[in-house]
């Protein structure tokens, strides 16, 4: 027998082996796959019943909570105390098992499954969504440095609110999957993306004219400082998150916002100004199109819409952030009071 023949059946024999091997590793994984489909399902199904349990239990606590001896209210008092715990004990469980998507995912995905079902899975997820942030936010405020200071052509001009449109449009499918996998990023936060989407397709189809030239140079001037602001954000969250969550006062899959929550009270209130500075600029922009819209000569829908469209951005954002600092600064006076 010829040495080269020897040589591919001596391998066949090899690969032979790997495949069977491989074939016995498959059939270990759907097992096990199906093994985890039944636990996901059993799991579900008991923290369904938790919850439910636990609402009846809170109705039984509040109609003996009267008149009880020191004793027994104390003792009320720490199922109280479990009872909110482990509240937060199922939200951390749902996070690892698969749940319908909401609404929008529906809309956009169908009922695909984006429960990510390990740790690692939902870390790199989340991370690469800050990336992505990061990284077309400067390229966002290049774009708009180049349209407003180098070159002044509507055909560049639609490029960027295109970018715009798509960024915001895929930092609300995103959001809605970290959602999912338990980011408690919620209320305004999430809104005023679909808001911003929506602004900045109105901007997009608004045509070439008059009105879009004499408004051109304040849009543009707007968004390279949102841009601006929104790199000092990234950056400075994703610190003081990392932070935090090392010294535990902060959930893992906490997400870094376009605006001040309550968590970034501690180091990173010098960013107020350049945010409230923000907010009351597109209070400017809304009321400059506001009065573009009354002149005779104003045809195009998209002036009206547009301020609309400020104008709620302006009061979710300030108003949001307002109740935030006010929060804080109540919170603040009243510890020295309990001490």
């Amino acid at each position: 027998m010829p040495q080269g023949l020897t040589d591919v059946l001596e391998e066949w024999k090899c690969l032979e082996k790997e495949y069977q091997h491989a074939q016995e590793t498959h059939r270990m994984y759907l097992q096990k796959l199906d093994e985890i489909s039944k636990l996901q399902n059993n799991c579900s199904s008991s923290i369904v019943s938790q919850q439910r349990r636990l609402k009846e239990m809170s109705h039984l606590v509040k109609k003996c909570s009267k008149g009880l001896s020191e004793e027994d209210a104390k003792s009320l008092d720490e199922i109280k105390q479990k009872m909110k715990t482990r509240s937060n004990a199922f939200f951390e469980m749902e996070a690892f098992l698969p749940k319908k998507n909401g609404l929008y995912l529906r809309l956009v995905l169908g009922n695909v499954n984006v429960t990510l079902l390990s740790k690692q899975s939902k870390f790199a997820y989340k991370d690469e969504y800050e990336k992505f942030k990061l990284y077309l936010t400067v390229i966002l405020l290049i774009f708009s440095f180049i349209c407003y200071f180098v070159v002044s052509y509507r055909f560049l001009d639609a490029i960027l609110n295109f970018l715009l449109v798509w960024y915001y449009c895929t930092l609300t499918v995103r959001e809605s999957i970290l959602i999912t996998n338990g980011s408690r990023i919620k209320g305004w936060w999430v809104f005023h993306h679909y808001v911003s989407a929506f602004l900045s397709g109105v901007m997009l189809t608004w045509p070439d004219g008059i009105l879009y030239k004499a408004f051109r140079n304040q849009f543009l001037a707007y968004s390279l400082y949102q841009s601006f602001v929104q790199c000092l954000q990234c950056y400075y969250q994703s610190g003081c998150l990392y932070r935090l969550r090392s010294l535990g006062e902060r959930h893992n899959m906490d997400l870094t916002v376009e605006g001040f929550q309550s968590w970034m009270w501690k180091g990173l209130t010098f960013l107020l100004p350049f945010l409230f500075f923000g907010h009351f600029w597109q209070l400017f922009n809304s009321l400059s199109l506001f009065r573009m819209s009354r002149l005779s000569d104003c045809k195009e829908w998209q002036v009206l819409m547009c301020g609309l469209c400020f104008f709620i951005l302006f009061m979710g954002n300030f108003f949001t952030t307002v109740a935030v600092v006010r929060q804080k600064l109540k919170s603040r006076n009243l510890k020295p009071k309990s001490l």
